[in-house]
């Protein structure tokens, strides 16, 4: 008898497999499907659609690596069977096409190895699938085989005629293997990990959207765009991004608040909400070209080069600001002329490559600068500075 936890365990991994396998059979039937789409826990576990309309149900059965083949008798061939009689008319013969996907193996002249989608006898199948229903002692299931038995022998055999089992379906741990082999000719030689963690990432999202109803159906053109445009981001002139804005929570913000880059913010009087927004684009640029680096999607050299013209560009900027001061001008006014350079700083957008335009890594990498003292906003940055070191010499 297993565990309340290997149970809890095993329902988990048969939740996240639901929400996995989706994927898989997009990409393997989108040349079959293109304008089908995949809905999930709608219809049925996974559904495909045409029109609003099911076209296909499925149920899908993950378990660990027991050994153990599928038979007639066992719980998950009549927990499916009664799962589409409380879904669909079974009875009628233009009614959706009703597949069963299952991590394990159907026994020999079982009625799974006859429904599958090659050498199928669904006569013989509905045979043995009544024979079950008869000798059949389990307890369990026997609420399930007396509805099955309790339909015409007519209904019968249309239902079990539209039944089909993809057995030997590929783990939960090997899906991620066979999506890399729908995309062989796709994945970007030496960067395949990365590749696969930004479509999983994507995936993920769509099929939370898809359980909550935020979204109805995913289509293969769908993913295939996607595919795509994740391919496009390791052309030489473009990089992908790698750290999302949701990636530091608020207890981690807080780690930042004494930051210098922060400190420098704070001495031209920028609010809280630019702060808070900054450390986020702070930690993002660092991250990300720590990312870039780690996965020899760009050089030190290049980062350094890409700094080496932002810092260029704000000295200029500076200089302009400091020259344009008055003899007199108070704090009030320093503040308010380090508030524009660091607005103009921030607004404009130097790209890495030519074709990577994401504003966040330019303002992250300028406060980057401002923390590693190399760049600052208020006229008197440099002075600041030192402040911050007096307590911690004279401690």
């Amino acid at each position: 008898m297993s565990s309340p936890s290997h149970s809890a365990a095993s329902s988990a991994l048969g939740y996240l497999y639901q929400s996995q396998w989706p994927l898989l059979e997009l990409l393997r039937r989108s040349d079959e499907r293109p304008d089908a789409a995949i809905t999930l826990e709608l219809h049925d576990d996974v559904a495909w659609e045409t029109g609003r309309s099911p076209v296909e149900l499925l149920q899908l059965k993950h378990h660990t690596h027991t050994g153990r083949s599928l038979g007639d008798k066992d719980m998950d061939i009549w927990r499916t069977i009664r799962a589409w009689m409380d879904t669909v008319s079974v009875s009628d013969p233009a009614g959706p096409l009703l597949t069963m996907v299952t991590t394990q193996i159907a026994a020999a002249g079982s009625a799974a190895a006859l429904l599958r989608p090659t050498d199928r006898d669904p006569v013989e199948a509905c045979r043995l699938l009544e024979n079950a229903a008869v000798e059949s002692k389990n307890e369990a299931s026997a609420s399930n085989r007396e509805a099955f038995l309790n339909l015409t022998a007519a209904a019968r055999a249309v239902f079990v005629g539209r039944i089909y089992v993809l057995d030997n379906a590929p783990h939960i741990g090997d899906l991620d293997d066979e999506i890399r082999r729908a995309l062989r000719f796709v994945l970007p030689r030496g960067h395949e990990d990365t590749f696969m963690g930004l479509l999983w990432n994507w995936w993920h999202a769509k099929a939370v959207d898809l359980l909550l109803g935020k979204q109805r159906a995913v289509t293969a053109v769908d993913v295939m765009v996607q595919v795509d445009d994740i391919r496009d981001q390791f052309a030489h002139d473009n990089l992908p991004t790698l750290v999302g804005p949701d990636s530091l929570d608020a207890t981690e913000q807080a780690a930042y608040l004494d930051h210098r880059f922060v400190h420098q913010m704070r001495w031209v009087g920028m609010p809280p909400v630019l702060i808070q927004k900054a450390i986020i684009d702070y930690y993002r640029a660092y991250q990300q070209s720590a990312g870039w680096v780690e996965d020899d999607l760009i050089g030190w050299d290049k980062l350094a080069s890409f700094e080496d013209k932002l810092r260029d560009e704000w000295e200029r900027e500076f200089e302009w600001m400091i020259a344009s001061l008055p003899p007199d001008a108070d704090d009030s006014v320093k503040q308010e002329a380090g508030r524009q350079l660091l607005r103009d700083a921030l607004g404009r957008a130097f790209r890495i490559r030519e074709r990577y335009n994401e504003p966040f890594f330019c303002r992250g990498k300028h406060h980057e600068l401002a923390d590693r003292e190399l760049v600052g906003w208020h006229p008197e940055f440099r002075i600041l500075l030192e402040s911050l070191l007096l307590p911690a010499v004279n401690a």
